[in-house]
């Protein structure tokens, strides 16, 4: 028995071929369809890249109780279940967060790993001088370290991209003849920056006379309709680069006959918005579709299913026990997924609903038709807690003023008996900007027409209150959501009917920068500007009172109010005009 696992970053689905996708050159994908089952409903669960890696290990939620972290002391690490059962298992990957304060602890996992360097801002080749010209230089962070790591990939065998799969062809070439093998070939495409090579970009020819620019920025789409296109087509060209590393892995279990006898599934951790609704990105947005929404396909030689097509709902939660079940191997009790097995072969249901989300943003529920996306209750989005036994986060240790009101909190149904760290937790945007959204994918696959529907909004809310439920979230999250702990949703709980201001509101799209005054004090000067004249930080203050926060406000000082607007919704559109005028009548704030 042998087992071999494909995972890409940030694979966007309305961009496959076996999805719908037109004028894309993915032949290989296309091939994939052919020779496995695609799923149409396959959410993601917790977001975003190493929250969802816990849940490849664990086969459970990560985002009620943590946020971007390692796998902690108490976590089933399916791979590593794996290994004990005398299954060998190798990881290559040029995921650079692998090797950050938040990954130390997967790759370990595995029996052995080889780790490529070089994607994105990854810490790699030491240049102490600036480059002479910065790539993507409006972008701001990880550019620089970006733009000297592309001096080392100059020819596409030289990408990591390539590199990862070399080694992971070179383990098939070695090992194909063995039994009782994983093998995860995981890379970090076709994440941003969206950097491949002419020879990929040749089927992307657009008209484009901008700067280079292939690293959005997480936030709202300020460049006009020319700029958003060349992204669309860079993001593809990668993508064709992925394609191309996909086919090398289906020509070598052509020429090593792995077909019979080998496991394939080919998924990624979830998608991106390239422009949709003005937005760049994910994480400070709600899990759209686009993000969430992922593709999967399976080959499973005991069902010798080729080229259908499955409806039911599943999750990324699931494809760690269906490693284990390929291997016969059982679950562990703490386990949410389930072996997909039987849906491979017959679409065999296996959950009315699923959950999914970011720490500290909305809580969601699919059952496949509907979405519902529940934002806090207000706009202090509290309570919210962290539980750890390791105090990291994506590059970094826990602040120790982060850890200052930690407390020994008792154990969670999973945590097999072990207290844990409580610690108050923080986000990446507020979900209340957004307001509370229920979506019928059916008639709406778009989600351009938010639903008011109380009869609906209280079934989706049930769902979702089961599943946290059986998930042990911690009674903090239901009040963040004003949730029932315990006894059914009711009708005082909802809150789509009236959250509508704030869905409406953060739909507006965002005037040009040229709207604004560029003379004198206004919201293109920098925050660090504006504090330094007295009416400003008067006029800032009452209107933005958060920014009395030392630390937020130097963490912001180079960013100008338009572009804090151009981040998130809760600097609104309203505030960011009486801002404007506050400042251009010397700091007043009028009535």
């Amino acid at each position: 028995m042998r087992a071999i696992m494909v995972m890409f970053d940030t694979l966007n689905r309305r961009y496959l071929p076996p999805y719908g996708a037109e004028d894309i050159h993915a032949p290989n994908f296309e091939r994939l369809q052919q020779r496995s089952v695609s799923f149409d409903n396959c959410y993601a669960g917790s977001m975003p890249c190493m929250p969802a890696r816990r849940e490849l290990h664990t086969g459970r939620h990560n985002f009620l109780h943590r946020s971007w972290g390692p796998l902690e002391p108490f976590d089933d690490s399916i791979p590593e279940m794996l290994s004990q059962a005398g299954v060998y298992t190798h990881l290559v990957t040029d995921h650079y967060h692998y090797w950050e304060d938040g990954g130390a602890t997967y790759h370990n996992r595995f029996n052995s790993y080889e780790l490529f360097r070089g994607q994105e801002g990854d810490k790699w080749k030491g240049h102490v001088a600036d480059p002479e010209v910065l790539l993507n230089s409006g972008r701001g962070y990880g550019n620089r370290q970006d733009t000297i790591n592309r001096q080392y990939m100059a020819t596409e065998d030289l990408h990591c991209q390539t590199l990862t799969f070399d080694s992971g062809l070179d383990f098939l070439r070695t090992n194909h003849a063995e039994d009782n093998w994983f093998l995860q070939i995981e890379t970090f495409d076709p994440h941003e920056p969206f950097f491949s090579y002419d020879e990929h970009r040749a089927h992307y020819v657009h008209d484009y006379d901008g700067p280079q620019f292939d690293w959005p920025a997480y936030g709202r789409v300020t460049e006009d309709e020319q700029a958003v296109e060349h992204i669309r087509a860079e993001y593809s060209a990668l993508l064709t680069m992925c394609d191309k590393s996909l086919g090398r892995v289906l020509d070598a279990m052509d020429e090593h006959d792995l077909w019979d006898d080998t496991l394939l599934i080919v998924c990624t951790d979830h998608g991106f918005l390239l422009g949709e609704r003005g937005w760049w990105g994910k994480s400070v947005q709600p899990w759209y579709d686009e993000t969430i929404h992922t593709p999967l396909f399976i080959w499973d030689p005991r069902a010798g299913a080729r080229d259908e097509r499955r409806a039911s709902l599943v999750q990324t939660i699931d494809f760690g026990p269906t490693l284990l079940d390929w291997f016969g191997l059982e679950c562990t009790p703490e386990m949410q997924g389930v072996p997909l097995t039987g849906t491979v072969a017959s679409d065999q249901p296996v959950r009315e609903a699923g959950l999914f989300g970011i720490f500290g943003g909305h809580v969601n529920v699919t059952d496949g038709r509907y979405v519902y996306m529940r934002a806090c209750a207000d706009d202090s989005n509290a309570p919210l807690e962290e539980y750890t036994l390791m105090p990291t986060h994506m590059s970094s240790r826990f602040a120790p003023v982060e850890l200052r009101d930690a407390r020994l909190a008792d154990p969670f149904a999973f945590t097999k008996g072990v207290p844990l760290v409580q610690v108050p937790g923080t986000s990446w945007g507020n979900p209340y900007s957004f307001g509370t959204l229920l979506f019928d994918l059916e008639s709406d696959p778009d989600q351009r027409r938010p639903l008011v529907d109380d009869e609906l909004e209280l079934r989706m809310a049930n769902l979702m209150v089961e599943l946290m439920r059986s998930g042990d979230a911690p009674a903090s999250q239901f009040a963040r959501m004003r949730l029932p702990v315990t006894g059914p949703v009711r009708a005082e709980h909802l809150l789509a009917r009236a959250q509508q201001d704030q869905v409406a509101g953060s739909a507006q799209p965002l005037p040009p920068a040229e709207a604004f005054r560029s003379d004198g004090l206004g919201v293109l000067s920098t925050f660090a500007e504006i504090f330094d004249d007295p009416r400003g930080r008067a006029a800032v203050l009452e209107l933005l009172p958060i920014l009395a926060n030392d630390d937020l406000r130097q963490l912001l000082g180079q960013m100008t109010p338009y572009q804090l607007a151009a981040t998130t919704p809760a600097m609104s559109l309203e505030l960011l005009g009486a801002l404007e005028t506050a400042l251009a009548d010397g700091g007043q704030v009028l009535a």
